[in-house]
């Protein structure tokens, strides 16, 4: 997988240290509108995720819209704004629009446009492993059953003086989708310089088309104003962690709490390697809590594939040799993380049925998030020395009308993704407890899953369960 793509680099290297990187960036400079005129109609065209997707470029690729026919654009975790190829294209006429681990703003975007909107289920660190596996000089995507594509838009710091654009905030797979057919890079100056790790930039010699872009301020993730029952939550977990453990978090209220938790203990030589780096990584950080001293794997480093915090996270980064940002084949790799020893996993689900299934991304048919890395993070987790994986969610949510609902169900309801099989979960926590499900036989999780259920519904739980034969008699209640 890897001697393909190196090799592919160093060719370009080559070529690139014979040239003038002046030139070449001159001679690539050009207009949002000239570098998307290479987008023809039954195009595959990616942009970047994250804070990574083009802005300037998107304007100008949705004017086109008349002239362009079925356009398939696909990104990740998209922020605001709306790409303009859905707002000026709401009925899909011209561009539908695929996002690979829907956020709050692509449901928005669903609900305004259904049918040129989709959701494309994907495990995040193949992303960046299918194409370098897959593509090569006997590429055949009718026997691969892969289609590399034709344009790779995304946007990046401003080139430095040797030649290189950096997207390490959005690291990813944005340097193995480079091997598409046409690269554009759309430069924006707030995008700060993260160290590597690797595949963290891209160099001239790489890119077809360079545009500088208007330096919009970065989106910054709003802060999620924690519940008390996100600290009760936190607190079950803090009970499990140690000196020297490496802590994976998700994004939340509850993950930001913990954060806080740990930069005001007396925890210290924690680790850091994590899918998403959010603002609690800085807190950690900044307390002396968290200084990687006890990594077998990139010691004295904080790892990451992605960034989104506020400013401050932002600045942080810039330069910051402590953290080193990597591709996803790398970070979510089960192999790098369940080498990592005492490797703590932390993230959020919707709702979890009594046989132990775990759903992180839908509301029966209705997507509302992801899979991403969690089945990676989960499995390698429990599979480190030490290790532990900790699903987490509040025992109830309440819909507009009041009703309050469950998140410990009987069964999922049609149409209900299972993001982790019943086979994979360690640690289930809610603000009731924190209960491990390994090796337990059916009726134990069920009665382990509904002591850590709200109250209110344990009874009804214990009704279903015994309808569904999970219950025995002997059973606590």
């Amino acid at each position: 997988m890897e001697n393909q793509e190196e090799n592919h680099m160093a060719y370009d290297m080559t070529y690139a240290s014979k040239k003038d990187i002046a030139k070449q960036y001159r001679d690539k400079l050009v207009t949002a509108d000239e570098a998307v005129r290479c987008v023809k109609s039954d195009d595959w065209v990616t942009y970047g995720f994250f804070n990574a997707r083009p802005i300037a470029c998107d304007r100008a690729l949705a004017k086109r819209k008349d002239e362009l026919t079925n356009v398939l654009v696909g990104g990740a975790v998209t922020i605001p704004p709306v790409p303009e190829v859905v707002n000026q294209d709401p009925e899909g006429k011209t561009f539908t629009y695929v996002d690979w681990h829907f956020s709050l703003l692509t449901r928005l975007m669903k609900m305004m446009s259904p049918t040129s909107v989709n959701y494309c289920s994907i495990v995040f660190g193949e992303t960046d492993w299918g194409c370098s596996h897959h593509a090569g000089p006997d590429y055949d995507p009718t026997k691969t059953g892969l289609r590399l594509q034709d344009v790779h838009i995304l946007r990046a710091s401003p080139m430095d003086k040797d030649g290189y654009f950096n997207f390490a905030i959005s690291n990813a797979c944005m340097l193995s989708w480079c091997m598409a057919k046409k690269v554009i890079v759309e430069t924006n100056a707030n995008i700060p310089r993260g160290l590597g790790g690797a595949r963290e930039s891209i160099h001239i010699s790489q890119v077809d088309y360079v545009v500088e872009g208007e330096n919009e301020p970065l989106f910054e993730l709003p802060a999620i104003e924690a519940t008390d029952i996100d600290r009760q939550i936190a607190g079950h977990v803090f009970k499990h962690l140690h000196d020297g453990c490496c802590i994976q978090l998700g994004i939340g209220g509850m993950p930001n709490v913990l954060g806080h938790m740990i930069a005001e203990s007396d925890l210290k030589n924690l680790g850091g390697h994590t899918e998403m780096l959010v603002d609690a990584y800085y807190e950690m950080y900044m307390s002396g809590r968290m200084n990687n001293s006890l990594k077998a794997v990139d010691r004295f480093k904080t790892v990451y594939t992605f960034a989104l915090g506020n400013r401050r996270l932002y600045d942080w980064i810039d330069n910051n040799a402590a953290l080193a940002s990597y591709h996803v084949g790398y970070v979510n790799d089960y192999e790098v993380i369940k080498s990592i020893d005492n490797f703590v996993s932390i993230n959020q689900a919707i709702e979890v049925d009594l046989y132990g299934q775990v759903n992180a991304e839908s509301n029966g048919f209705e997507q509302i998030s992801g899979n991403g890395g969690m089945q990676d993070f989960v499995l390698g987790a429990y599979r480190s020395k030490g290790g532990k994986s900790f699903i987490c969610l509040p025992s109830t949510y309440t819909l507009k009308d009041g009703t309050v609902i469950s998140r410990i169900q009987p069964y999922f309801k049609p149409g209900t993704i299972v993001t982790i099989p019943r086979q994979m979960p360690q640690f289930i926590a809610t603000e009731y407890g924190c209960v491990t499900l390994k090796l337990d036989p059916v009726w134990m999780r069920a009665e382990k899953l509904i002591s850590i259920a709200h109250p209110d519904f344990r009874e009804d739980l214990i009704q279903a369960a015994g309808k569904q034969k999970i219950w025995r008699q002997s059973n606590k209640k």
